[in-house]
């Protein structure tokens, strides 16, 4: 039998388009749970902006948790980890530490002393913005998570990744992950209430945009659907959250159960467009609607040489979606 030090998980990094929707994060994270987290994890680092989805991410990797400050509304006036207590009888197991909170009642020092105290009590203690503990603590979580427009798992060392690259990775990439899915449900709303079709969430992403699956390939000109959700993007509405599974679109409501990771103005929607034509997956038995925000030189519809559409007026079209399955997550 292994050692506890010699029996670990080859893992370096491993990369997943971070999903829209409070029930697909909270699934994602219940396998990565499965497949990366150990029990003797006891520095977990979560790193993300607002918006980004980390306290969706934490309940899914530790169902029953309570967060404090968390995007439900349930507000602690701290941590239970600073009142940590080895010796007590019913002292907790797993912490969780929110550092822009706390550091609004908590001096640094009292933060790192917290946080190695439960470590080396050989407790856990997941720590929401990393990053900001990092260098004062002076060493690395086990295992890192950075959410931007990817959810990116790392097994950190003392030799990296370093919290501040992850940082960077995830802050800069987010803001295509809230174009995507403002965009994606502006066109729901349009598809609801112009073309009389109730959304049925089939939903995926692609890179630095999202996908909508289709049980039948639907009679729609995608010119004049891309026009008009332009023209919803121009008009420069106001995005909010709105009460349970609601985000409000200049304060009327569309469902939404993940209602903080959108732009605060459609006008911030860089670049919307639809790719012309539906992609039949015939491994699912879907027909899919791709749309893309931002420009990038490797977004979907410019890669050449794959494989060409099957069936009828398809022939010779050629897929716009990666091969190997980079740019696109199956439903």
């Amino acid at each position: 039998m292994l050692s506890a030090s010699e029996d670990r998980t080859p893992l370096v990094r491993a990369v997943y388009h971070a999903p829209r929707g409070r029930t697909r994060m909270y699934q994602l994270a219940a396998r990565i749970g499965q497949l990366f987290l150990r029990p003797d994890d006891y520095l977990i680092g979560i790193i993300g902006s607002e918006g980004s989805g980390k306290s969706t991410l934490i309940k899914g990797l530790f169902p029953g948790l309570e967060l404090t400050n968390d995007d439900e509304g349930i507000n602690k006036p701290t941590s239970a980890a600073f009142d940590f207590d080895p010796d007590a009888q019913f002292c907790g197991h797993t912490f969780h530490i929110d550092m822009r909170y706390e550091m609004a009642f908590h001096q640094m020092h009292e933060i790192v002393d917290t946080v190695k105290a439960i470590v080396n009590n050989k407790r856990r203690v997941i720590v929401e913005h990393f990053d900001l503990l990092y260098r004062h603590l002076g060493f690395n979580a086990q295992i890192l998570f950075g959410l931007g427009e990817d959810l990116r798992v790392y097994r950190a060392t003392v030799f990296g990744p370093s919290p501040f690259s992850v940082r960077k990775m995830a802050f800069e990439s987010l803001k295509y992950r809230l174009m995507a899915h403002s965009a994606e449900d502006i066109m729901g709303r349009i598809l609801r209430d112009k073309y009389h079709y109730q959304p049925q969430y089939l939903h995926s992403e692609v890179h630095h945009g999202f996908v909508v699956g289709f049980d039948e390939e639907p009679d729609w000109d995608l010119n004049q659907l891309e026009r008009e959700v332009l023209e919803v993007i121009d008009s420069d509405i106001s995005i909010t959250p709105g009460e349970g599974d609601h985000v409000l679109f200049d304060g009327e409501p569309f469902i939404c159960t993940g209602k903080r990771c959108h732009v605060k103005r459609s006008s911030q929607i860089e670049n919307f467009r639809l790719l012309k034509h539906f992609k039949y997956d015939p491994m699912i038995g879907r027909y899919l609607l791709v749309g893309i925000v931002g420009d990038d030189p490797i977004a979907v519809e410019k890669h050449e040489g794959l494989p060409p559409m099957l069936g009828g007026e398809h022939d010779g079209h050629y897929s716009d979606l990666d091969h190997a399955g980079e740019h696109y997550t199956r439903f």
